[in-house]
């Protein structure tokens, strides 16, 4: 009898471990190994709605500051842990759909995008059109996609909240007028969070129903510095999380602006 328990033990191990999430099975890469470019952000805590941030190069001396570190405005109600390239730790709030939080966590830069038909960046640039959208609908196939309603058709994107060309359907609305897109939930899992982008405010300081804000100037500054080879990253932490992961994500030192 318990030489049958041991084989039966064994043969439900052997059913059940197959069955474990892949990432149970092996660890993520380093999510900075290849990136030479680094955008960090860094808040008070997960409410705060205010960031300061700051540039990084990667040289033959390590992460160094590029420019001086600056204000912008993120989640109304402050930031979660989103789905990014580090995975989504335990120790605080998780990003969900209409939450008013930004996504925390190491996200790859994504492409340009703005009014204009080009721009001065070295990420690749999509102009926007008025029949240009982000789906932040979880039951469309094309959730957490800039979609085209000309290519997609009207139909696709009639419960989008979030049409591209603000200047165009919200009385002249800046904020989209540059912008570059942050790639959190890029598996595209419905609910847990859609649309993220860094773009302009349209007031100083105004906070954000999940993305990060900043100046006109700050922007232009960004996206020309920006370069898709060193495939840039995009870092969003509060103060006490970047310290305790710092060492294991082989993050930046912070500099005297975001202590």
């Amino acid at each position: 009898m318990n030489r049958l328990f041991r084989r039966a033990v064994s043969v439900g191990l052997l059913i059940l471990l197959p069955q474990l999430p892949a990432a149970a099975l092996s660890p993520l890469p380093p999510p900075l190994l290849h990136s030479n470019q680094l955008v960090v952000v860094v808040t008070d805590n997960w409410d705060a709605t205010q960031g300061r941030l700051q540039a990084y190069t990667r040289g033959a001396k390590g992460w160094q500051p590029q420019g001086a570190a600056f204000n912008v405005a993120i989640g109304r109600n402050g930031s979660a842990w989103g789905l990014g390239l580090a995975g989504a730790p335990m120790d605080g709030p998780h990003k969900q759909e209409g939450d008013g939080r930004s996504p925390a966590g190491i996200f790859a830069i994504g492409n340009a995008f703005g009014y204009t038909t080009k721009a001065s960046t070295g990420l690749t640039y999509l102009p926007m059109q008025q029949s240009s959208y982000c789906m932040d609908v979880p039951a469309s196939p094309y959730y957490n996609q800039v979609v085209d309603a000309r290519e997609v058709g009207a139909e696709a994107v009639k419960d989008s909240t979030e049409p591209m060309r603000l200047d165009l359907h919200n009385q002249g609305d800046v904020r989209y007028r540059q912008g570059f897109i942050i790639a959190h939930n890029p598996g595209n899992e419905p609910g847990r969070g859609s649309c993220i982008f860094a773009h302009l405010w349209r007031q100083p300081a105004e906070a954000t129903a999940g993305c990060t804000a900043m100046t006109a100037e700050h922007m232009r500054g960004l996206l020309a510095w920006l370069q898709e080879d060193a495939q840039p990253r995009f870092v969003l932490l509060p103060r006490a999380q970047y310290l305790h992961y710092q060492d294991r994500w082989q993050l930046p030192a912070l500099t005297g602006a975001l202590r």
